[in-house]
């Protein structure tokens, strides 16, 4: 996606070798109308499949997920929680999910009454790196022995191991921007 990347060039930062910061636009503040475009470039690449609700990870993928929804035809929005808190229902689906960037383990769930046997799920979600997260959504629909009808990132690193963990499962993966290489501050796509 041409429009990402410009953005990515434009707006994004590089601290290290392997850290790209988006949050002007993406995780942190929103670029709404942005946030529009990315949402008609999922639908346009699962447009071919029948969807019934989109899955995220609390936090960052809630507003991608949220203004994607609309171009599916508002469809619900369910997001794994990582936080225990008293009004999520005892009743869930629970998987562990390794986060590299804050070097954490983390519980996630969802309320059984949100993910359905059957349904055609689909995950979004702003970045794919070691592909724990998105495995770890993996395991929850498979869980509620629901459909994995596909994965779409929005920034994907394409020299971490994340897509090749997934294509093992045997997931169809969608990546709007895929970055080859994060090099002395220079950006690289594929």
């Amino acid at each position: 996606m041409k429009l990402l990347q410009d953005k990515i060039l434009s707006e994004g930062r590089v601290l290290g070798s392997d850290i790209l910061k988006v949050d002007n636009f993406l995780n942190h503040q929103l670029d709404i109308a942005f946030l529009n475009e990315i949402g008609k470039e999922f639908k346009d690449r699962f447009a071919n499949e029948k969807i019934d609700k989109i899955l995220t990870i609390e936090a960052s993928g809630i507003a991608i997920a949220s203004i994607a929804s609309q171009h599916f035809g508002n469809i619900p929005v369910v997001f794994a929680k990582k936080v225990e808190s008293k009004n999520l229902d005892k009743d869930v689906y629970e998987t562990k999910v390794y986060s590299f960037t804050k070097a954490k383990e983390y519980s996630v769930k969802v309320s059984k009454r949100y993910l359905n046997e059957g349904e055609n799920i689909l995950v979004l979600d702003d970045f794919l790196a070691n592909g724990r997260a998105a495995l770890g959504l993996k395991d929850l629909v498979d869980q509620a022995n629901a459909n994995l009808v596909g994965v779409g990132i929005v920034i994907e690193k394409g020299f971490q191991e994340g897509r090749e963990l997934l294509e093992s499962k045997g997931v169809k993966l969608e990546s709007l921007a895929i970055l080859d290489s994060i090099e002395n501050r220079v950006i690289k796509f594929r």
